[in-house]
């Protein structure tokens, strides 16, 4: 009897984008269409990641959901608009939308839960992966499922808050003022 082994193929390498104020102008708690406005530094960091084989994820708490202000249908219509935009522009769109409508949950940023789901769902290596956030539970979420290139994108509220550099050495992550800064990485 002859026994085949099938080599196991290696997980696929991915980029996570939290969404407000890394995919879109953050308007606090956006859910309108004529509130979503991209940052123009997205399409090409989305370029540059997607002709290096990378899969596009987006994860994004959304507990604007759970605190009322608006419901699933209307953050499904929004992702179903970026994605329309995202084709039209670019010529293809995210491979995969992961959001956290509540308030306590696994899936919630700082926990990994939605990289994890991701991961199995794309069959994802997260240690070939990068985070790219705007705040410090994106970079958490991502140090605890495992990657090791985090990037955050600096404003003043995160400024104001990110004046522990032990956490960040502790993490690993990269202050960055503008997402072409990490094209220099890859």
């Amino acid at each position: 009897m002859q026994q085949s082994l099938k080599r196991q193929e290696d997980g696929q390498k991915a980029v996570f984008f939290d969404r407000d104020g890394v995919i879109n102008i953050d308007t606090n708690y956006t859910y309108k269409i004529e509130d979503f406005h991209f940052l123009e530094d997205f399409f090409d960091i989305a370029r540059f990641f997607k002709a290096r084989k990378y899969k596009l994820v987006v994860v994004t708490n959304q507990s604007g959901i759970e605190r009322g202000f608006y419901n699933v249908q209307d953050f499904l219509t929004l992702s179903a608009y970026m994605q329309r935009s995202l084709k039209a522009k670019l010529g293809f769109e995210m491979d995969q939308i992961y959001f956290c409508p509540f308030l306590n949950s696994i899936h919630r940023k700082p926990n990994a839960g939605m990289l994890l789901r991701a991961k199995r769902d794309l069959n994802l290596d997260l240690s070939k992966s990068v985070m790219i956030g705007d705040r410090l539970s994106d970079m958490e979420a991502g140090f605890n499922a495992g990657i090791k290139s985090l990037y955050l994108i600096q404003d003043k509220t995160v400024r104001s808050k990110d004046k522990d550099a032990s956490h960040r050495l502790e993490l690993g992550y990269k202050n960055i003022d503008s997402l072409l800064e990490i094209k220099q990485d890859f």
